[in-house]
C-alpha cells in the first residue's frame, strides 16, 4: 500500500510520482492492475510488471482472447478490491483529519486488521 494523498491526486498519477513500475523490478514482482493504469508500465514489451486487461473503441472491438483475459485479471484483482472494501466500511476513515503520514500509518495497521478478521 503505498503512502495517502489528498483525493484530488489521481491514482496513475500517484503511481508514476512513486516510481512504483521501478520499484515493481527491482523487487522482482508484478502487479495487477485496472484499465485506468494502461500505459503505466513504461517497458510494456520487453519485461512487463503491470497487467491490465484490455480497452475497447468503436472502431476496435475486443477479440475473445482478450475478453477472457480481462475476465481472469477482473477475477484475481476482486481478491484484493473485498480487502478495500472491507475498510471502507469502517466510516471513521471518512473523517480522518490528520496528516497524510500519520492516515498513512493508521491505513496500513486498519489493512493488517482487516485481513486478519476476515481471515478468520
Amino acid at each position: 500500500m503505498s503512502s495517502a494523498r489528498p483525493g484530488r491526486a489521481s491514482e496513475i498519477t500517484v503511481a508514476r510520482h512513486d516510481k512504483i513500475t521501478a520499484h515493481l523490478r527491482v523487487a522482482e514482482l508484478g502487479a495487477l492492475a485496472g484499465l485506468g493504469f494502461v500505459g503505466l508500465d513504461d517497458h510494456p514489451d520487453d519485461d512487463p510488471v503491470i497487467i491490465t486487461g484490455f480497452k475497447a473503441t468503436r472502431s476496435h472491438r475486443l477479440t475473445e482472447a482478450q475478453k477472457e483475459a480481462n475476465r481472469l485479471v477482473s477475477r484475481e484483482r476482486a481478491a484484493n478490491e473485498h480487502g478495500f472494501t472491507y475498510l471502507k466500511t469502517w466510516r471513521v476513515l471518512a473523517k480522518v483529519r490528520m496528516t497524510t503520514r500519520h492516515a498513512t500509518f493508521l491505513l496500513r495497521a486498519l489493512l493488517v486488521l482487516a485481513n486478519s478478521e476476515v481471515q478468520r
